[in-house]
């Protein structure tokens, strides 16, 4: 059984200003695209121009906080809300959302997109590769500091929160870390690599992110004010990833049997 480290949430405290890990990680995740975005950029010539780079990376990162603040409230903590709508802007207490995260992302793209004249799912298939890391890195700010813990268990790495209870419990933000990070990283990264037909890309990410959300619920904890909310096993974050895991199945088989849309990315 280990113990659970109990990081300072603060990085950094300098008079009134503080630093905190989870916005460090944010920053981390941000520049990390950037620059898995640039490399990009220089294995697909006379595509994305630097500025446009730089621009892809801004419009991400505003898609992925409202989006992710925005998800947070509307799909897991609607009932404060209607008690307390000004939480809504409360950004420093807590709550993102990768569901809501995603569809801010995709609303900015789409529209970016659509400025430069760029077809969306090329702008999509571009920055899918990306994003495994800045969930790597958004789950290890959650890990350090210490929220959204797993289920108790008695394996033998079991951890116990002290801020929570006294129970070895499944450090699930790490299990996340190695699923929704790393190995969602190698996977889509490796796929992309070479030519892919529109949508493809997208599509594994989809399937992939879907699926290994899914499996991890099973160790994670569910939300305190929610539960479990179908079949007395399945979590928000479950049901959530249903529609993923059909619409990158989807996304691939039109991928692959629509000759219209078989030029590559």
């Amino acid at each position: 059984m280990l113990n659970f480290p109990q990081f300072d949430p603060v990085l950094i405290a300098i008079g009134p200003i503080s630093i905190h890990w989870y916005g460090v990680m944010y920053i981390i995740a941000f520049g990390g695209a950037w620059v898995l975005a640039s490399y990009r950029r220089k294995k697909i010539p006379d595509q994305w121009s630097e500025e446009q780079i730089s621009d892809l990376v801004f419009y991400g990162a505003l898609g992925a906080v409202f989006g992710g603040r925005f998800g947070s409230v509307f799909f897991y903590n609607f009932d404060r809300f209607l008690d307390d709508p000004t939480w809504l802007f409360r950004v420093w207490e807590g709550g993102m959302s990768f569901h809501g995260g995603l569809f801010g992302v995709l609303f900015a793209f789409y529209f970016y997109s659509k400025s430069i004249e760029k077809d969306f799912w090329k702008t999509m298939d571009f920055i899918a590769p990306l994003v495994p890391f800045g969930l790597g890195a958004g789950r290890l700010g959650n890990f350090i500091g210490g929220e959204l813990w797993g289920r108790p268990t008695e394996v033998a790495w079991g951890m116990v929160f002290p801020h929570v209870d006294n129970l070895a419990r499944h450090p699930s933000q790490l299990y996340q870390v190695m699923l929704e990070g790393v190995l969602l990283f190698i996977i889509v990264w490796w796929f992309s690599s070479s030519t892919k037909p529109r949508m493809a890309v997208t599509g594994l990410f989809s399937l992939c992110y879907g699926c290994f959300r899914f499996f991890v619920e099973f160790f994670r904890e569910p939300d305190s004010h929610l539960g479990f909310i179908a079949f007395d096993w399945m979590t928000m974050g479950q049901l959530l990833c249903i529609p993923m895991i059909f619409i990158g199945l989807a996304l691939i088989f039109f991928a692959y049997s629509n000759d219209s849309i078989r030029n590559v990315n």
